[in-house]
């Protein structure tokens, strides 16, 4: 019988430095622990700096000694974003990250919103601003095998199809099933198709991806649809796991020898809800390299962030 991947199997990460995004409370938190006991420097940003400083601050009364460096960051926004990895590259500079972990979401707005640079707020915040920061990032990557970029993707993106004709949810706005889960699709076409390029080019950066199963956090209390919070209340003590295990799947794309160049994982248990990490089928919507082509395109020109030589490769 296989052992079951905890924390514990995580190997020492002294001498790394990782950016994580939403550390202030869910997965984001729990995945920034556990890689902060076992050595690791990090990059903590969230939407506000007191939300980013309580994080820290939360960390530290567990594991006192840990190198943290609070941020803000709010992936709506793309001028938030240039700023975040201009002060990075700036306070930490030339190849100087391991890990990229794009974690930070918002999930099932009731009603559709629109950022300041006209996106709509879900497809803006789960993928348009963590492809932006991954492509800002990547030359501060180290070009060493075990540098990986983890993007976080859902369950949910099973039921998702990239509308490139209702790509900001204008002419159809459905807050779970179609803007969300297209937002997280979007999330695993990009893991899978920037490890394409990153092969292309030859570079030893591994891209994976990860989702937590039905992990109970405050992405479903925050702005979710009433009718769909019942669902949740009801399926909650049966098919949910808390943050902590939630966690596993990012950390195990994240750290794990065994993680493979456009691996996924997610819970093994029943529908990948609840569980230990484990390798997870890749929807067949996720596979199609034209979309993945198309898709990384349009995201380049809506957020003008260009990958340099990636751009070209596949």
């Amino acid at each position: 019988m296989k052992t079951k991947w905890t924390t514990e199997n995580i190997p020492s990460q002294v001498g790394r430095r990782a950016v994580i995004t939403g550390v202030n409370s869910g997965i984001g938190f729990e995945a920034a622990l556990a890689l902060a006991h076992k050595g690791a420097e990090l990059i903590l940003p969230a939407r506000t700096q007191a939300k980013a400083d309580d994080a820290v601050a939360r960390i530290l009364k567990q594991v006192p000694k840990a190198q943290l460096h609070p941020e803000i960051l709010d992936l709506s926004v793309q001028a938030s974003v240039h700023a975040f990895a201009k002060r990075v590259m700036e306070r930490f500079p030339g190849q100087s990250l391991d890990l990229l972990i794009n974690n930070a979401g918002v999930m099932a707005l009731p009603t559709r919103e629109v950022t300041a640079d006209g996106f709509e707020r879900q497809l803006a915040t789960n993928y348009l601003g963590p492809f932006a920061l991954t492509g800002l990032l990547l030359p501060s990557m180290k070009q060493i095998a075990g540098s990986r970029v983890v993007t976080v993707s859902s369950s949910a993106s099973k039921q998702g199809k990239i509308e490139f004709d209702n790509l900001q949810s204008e002419r159809v706005y459905k807050p779970m099933f179609q803007a969300y889960a297209q937002s997280k699709l979007a999330d695993l076409i990009f893991s899978l198709e920037l490890q394409r390029r990153l092969k292309a080019v030859g570079s030893p950066i591994l891209s994976t991806a990860a989702h937590p199963g039905y992990a109970v956090t405050n992405l479903q209390a925050d702005h979710v649809a009433a009718g769909l919070k019942m669902l949740m209340a009801i399926m909650k003590p049966f098919l949910s796991q808390d943050a902590a295990h939630g966690a596993l799947p990012t950390l195990y794309a994240a750290v794990a020898p065994a993680a493979v160049a456009g691996g996924y994982y997610g819970p093994d248990g029943i529908a990948e809800l609840k569980g230990y990490p484990t390798a997870v089928p890749i929807p067949k919507s996720a596979l199609d390299i034209t979309v993945a082509k198309r898709l990384w395109a349009e995201s380049e020109r809506l957020t003008r962030v260009k990958f340099g030589v990636l751009s070209d490769a596949a």
